[in-house]
């Protein structure tokens, strides 16, 4: 966090997302030129971006979360010209993802073998989304669902608790977190059954659904890793 905060306050212009939480970063971006922008903006988000880095400008392009996973990253990369030498240096600073940050909320919910799908068909058709539901259900992993549900798209949540329910016991673990770590946050354990019973899902919300082994002590959601299995042989390393 030190390292992109100290990143952030030595650039010219900065271009955080509409959902990068830019109100966190608030007290460093004053004095510097800001391009904000929404959902499917981002092509000309990046482009704009590149375009101020090759005027000579240091330019900050921030997302939620890890810039690398689900974020600009990838965009910047894909969009830069197609040569050796840019005319500038590039910098990708790691952060925290939501599957971390809210499973950290619930207990210890990926302490094994997970898998973070996200639900918004915006880019992804929604055949291959139902189709990678049903191999991680399949495969007993823990499932981080991402964007689960909008104002508009209501369906493909519905549709993934169908499939999750052919995989997985009606009391399967669920955890659900919204906005994780701001003012407004929830924190909400509860089973599979009821997933759809939950109120405030929305595109700040991150569910995580157990594996078979999932388990609720107190208040804190449990994968265990195999640590105390009794059968000789069965402690893993990794």
């Amino acid at each position: 966090m030190e390292k992109r905060t100290q990143t952030t306050s030595n650039c010219h212009c900065e271009e955080p997302s509409k959902t990068s939480g830019d109100e966190a970063i608030s007290n460093i971006l004053s004095g510097k030129e800001i391009i904000t922008s929404g959902m499917t903006k981002e092509v000309q988000r990046v482009k704009l971006a590149i375009e101020k880095a090759l005027e000579g400008k240091k330019v900050g392009l921030i997302s939620s979360g890890d810039a690398g996973v689900y974020g600009m990253a990838g965009l910047a990369l894909e969009l830069l010209p197609n040569k050796r030498d840019f005319g500038f240096d590039i910098e990708i600073i790691p952060g925290i993802i939501a599957a971390t940050s809210c499973a950290s909320l619930l207990g210890a919910p990926l302490m094994h073998d997970f898998c973070v799908i996200s639900l918004s068909d915006l880019l992804t058709d929604i055949e291959l989304i139902k189709r990678r539901l049903e191999m991680a259900g399949l495969g007993d992993f823990v499932i981080v669902l991402y964007n689960p549900r909008s104002k508009k798209r209501t369906a493909p949540l519905k549709q993934a608790w169908q499939i999750l329910m052919k995989h997985r016991q009606p009391q399967t673990p669920v955890g659900i977190v919204r906005n994780a770590y701001r003012d407004d946050q929830e924190v909400k354990i509860t089973c599979l059954k009821d997933l759809l019973k939950a109120e405030n899902i929305d595109m700040r919300t991150t569910i995580i659904v157990g594996n078979s082994r999932t388990y609720v002590k107190g208040k804190f959601m449990i994968t265990p890793r195999g640590y105390l299995s009794e059968k000789k042989g069965d402690l893993a390393i990794g």
